[in-house]
């Protein structure tokens, strides 16, 4: 893996994290932002419109994959 993927892993992995805290701690807010007009991404939170739980349980599941990527790719610098 280059050093340019690694970078770009890491970056995944902490936008994973932040939006999935935004996701958990404010789903109403989070979810309002993206609701219209948002470049494509509106699609995307229709889910979880009026459904803050789901939103919440959803950001849970962001902050556990997002800090599993960022761990793999310590692993990985580690090793090099």
């Amino acid at each position: 893996m280059t050093q340019l993927s690694r970078r770009a892993a890491e970056m995944a992995a902490t936008f994973m994290i932040g939006d999935g805290l935004l996701g958990l701690l404010q789903p109403s807010r989070h979810i309002a932002l993206w609701q219209e007009r948002a470049g494509g991404a509106q699609w995307l939170v229709r889910p979880f419109i009026g459904r803050p739980t789901l939103r919440r349980a959803y950001g849970v599941a962001q902050i556990a994959a997002g800090l599993a990527l960022a761990a793999r790719q310590r692993a990985i610098t580690e090793r090099s």
